[in-house]
C-alpha cells in the first residue's frame, strides 16, 4: 500500500497537443517514441504527455508517494508507467510555451535520482484537435522513488491514443 505524502491539482496549459515533464539540469530519460504507448514519449531527455486538445488547459493532479501506489480505477482511459531521472531534484510538470499559474509539486520530491511515474488520462477523445474553453481532459500523475524499469502500459482504450500509436 502506498504512503501518499502530497497531492496537488492545477490547470496546465497545452499547446500543440502537449505538456512536458522535465528537469532543466539534465535529461529525464532515454528516448521513448510516442508510438510506444500513445500517451507519453521521451525525446532529447524531455518527457512529453500527448493531449487530445490542440490548445487550452487540462486538469492535472499530482500525487507523491513513498512507495508504489495502486493505479487509478476504471474511470481512466489510458494508464502508462515510465521511469524518469532527475539530475537536479527539480523534475517538474511544465507547459510547452506558458508557465503554470501555480507550480505543481516537484515530482522529484526525494531529491536527485530515479522515479517511477504512472500517468493516467481521460477525456482525450472529447475535443480532438480543438481549443475548448472548458476543461475536457483530466490527468493523474502518481510518482514514487524507484529504480529504472521498462515502460509499462496498463490500459489503452481511447481512440486518440490509438491514432498516436499508429503514426
Amino acid at each position: 500500500m502506498s504512503d501518499q505524502t502530497e497531492q496537488a491539482r492545477e490547470l496546465v496549459p497545452v499547446q500543440y497537443h502537449q505538456f512536458n515533464i522535465s528537469d532543466e539540469d539534465g535529461p529525464a530519460g532515454p528516448d521513448l517514441p510516442r508510438e510506444h504507448n500513445g500517451l507519453i514519449e521521451v525525446q532529447d531527455g524531455i518527457a512529453t504527455v500527448h493531449t487530445g486538445i490542440h490548445t487550452g488547459d487540462v486538469d492535472v493532479t499530482v500525487t507523491l508517494h513513498t512507495s508504489i501506489p495502486q493505479p487509478g480505477d476504471t474511470e481512466w482511459d489510458e494508464i502508462v508507467e515510465v521511469s524518469l531521472h532527475s539530475v537536479s531534484g527539480d523534475l517538474l510538470v511544465r507547459g510547452l510555451m506558458d508557465d503554470l499559474d501555480e507550480e505543481l509539486p516537484t515530482l522529484s520530491f526525494n531529491g536527485p535520482g530515479d522515479y517511477r511515474l504512472r500517468i493516467h488520462a481521460r477525456g482525450r477523445d472529447t475535443a480532438i484537435d480543438l481549443a475548448p474553453d472548458e476543461i475536457t481532459e483530466w490527468y493523474l500523475i502518481q510518482v514514487w522513488p524507484a529504480p529504472v524499469q521498462d515502460p509499462a502500459v496498463l490500459r489503452h482504450t481511447d481512440s486518440y491514443g490509438a491514432s498516436v500509436r499508429a503514426r
